[in-house]
């Protein structure tokens, strides 16, 4: 039997599911929190809520006096609105490190270190949370307003320089580089690894849309495939004439794979004959990446979507065709990302603008720079 939902519609009712029972084990008001922003969130983005709350319930719960074994379904609005401003400073402090039962074996221990953009995300959270209380009237004010957000620090971009581009797509072709023992599996996948790179590398898709994407997508004729971006809106993008040849040749061994049920039309293909996970997809580009690019060891499909955006703002200099390219729903967000590749442009500027010296003369190069005849 075919699949009667969408991939992002199976992987948003999976978030669903999960974000329901972790708001079993919650105060009942984060249950109208979820459904207050039901309407105008993603369910990715409520399910990464619940984790959240639920780590700033638990604190509460373990750390602080004032909540101390209380159950959290009991947590009613004068307990949310007891919630002091040291109690979140306190947790910031705890979330940089801390020690939890693993849910898997009561008998053991995990360790979890955050650092700034993980604590920011998990304090906003808490934000959003008291924001709709305070909003609602159900608290008389909000506290988490006293609590500033850590300050984040731009890190420079990842991406793959041209010889590491063509070095990995290379390994994907051939297995050159891999152990003997990954060779086995990439004499099976090699036709996969290749197209699914080259497709990363020649459109910038995000992982989450090359997972997503099934046979139907892909029109060979034109060049073109038809992508679900973030927030279920859906493009229709091309790829150069390489990547079509890499897809074409994929097709083609596509068709001899009896996929299991209910994975009938999904183009990329698990081992497992089961349309191909996220995490899978990761592992991928990170096995040929440690040998393509070893001084990189963060190499992940995000990372060849930051080399395509490169690649195609050097060759364009055109920021709103890399903003929509890459579907960013904000040109700023592309400016961001690629300020230093607008630095060095605007560096070039000095290489064609020259003036006089003090005499007065300009020398016959600049001349011809400055366009005098």
């Amino acid at each position: 039997m075919a699949e009667k939902t969408s991939y992002r519609e199976q992987a948003d009712q999976r978030c669903i599911l999960q974000m329901r029972e972790i708001a079993k084990g919650l105060p009942p008001a984060c249950g109208d929190f979820f459904r207050n922003i039901a309407m105008t969130t993603r369910a990715l983005t409520r399910l990464a809520y619940a984790l959240d709350l639920r780590t700033f319930f638990e604190f509460l719960q373990t750390e602080r006096l004032g909540f101390h074994d209380k159950p959290l379904t009991s947590f009613d609005d004068r307990d949310l609105e007891r919630v002091s401003q040291r109690d979140l400073a306190v947790y910031v402090e705890y979330l940089t490190y801390y020690v939890k039962s693993d849910e898997s074996d009561g008998d053991s221990f995990r360790e979890f270190v955050n650092h700034d953009l993980s604590i920011k995300r998990k304090l906003c959270a808490v934000r959003s949370f008291y924001s709709f209380l305070f909003r609602s009237e159900r608290i008389s004010s909000n506290v988490t307003d006293l609590v500033p957000l850590p300050k984040i620090h731009e890190k420079p971009i990842i991406r793959l320089s041209q010889p590491e581009l063509r070095k990995m797509l290379e390994q994907a072709a051939t297995g050159e580089g891999l152990t003997e023992y990954q060779q086995r599996f990439q004499k099976i996948t090699a036709k996969r690894d290749f197209a699914m790179l080259s497709l990363f590398l020649g459109t910038g898709i995000r992982v989450s849309e090359c997972v997503g994407l099934n046979i139907d997508d892909i029109d060979l004729d034109e060049n073109a495939f038809l992508v679900t971006r973030k927030g279920g809106n859906q493009a229709v993008l091309y790829f150069p004439p390489e990547v079509a040849e890499a897809l074409a040749d994929y097709m083609e061994q596509r068709k001899e794979i009896e996929p299991l049920e209910g994975h009938e039309n999904a183009l990329f293909l698990s081992m497992q004959r089961r349309r191909i996970t996220q995490r899978a997809v990761q592992k991928l580009v990170k096995k040929y990446a440690a040998i393509a690019a070893p001084l990189k060891p963060r190499i992940s499909p995000h990372k060849l979507r930051s080399t395509f955006g490169t690649n195609l703002y050097h060759a364009t200099g055109d920021i709103y065709l890399v903003a929509d390219v890459l579907g960013h729903s904000s040109v700023d967000t592309t400016r961001k990302h690629y300020a230093d590749m607008t630095q060095e442009r605007r560096q070039k500027a000095a290489e064609y603008v020259h003036l006089p010296d003090a005499e007065g003369n300009i020398s016959a190069d600049n001349e011809e720079n400055m366009g005098i005849k």
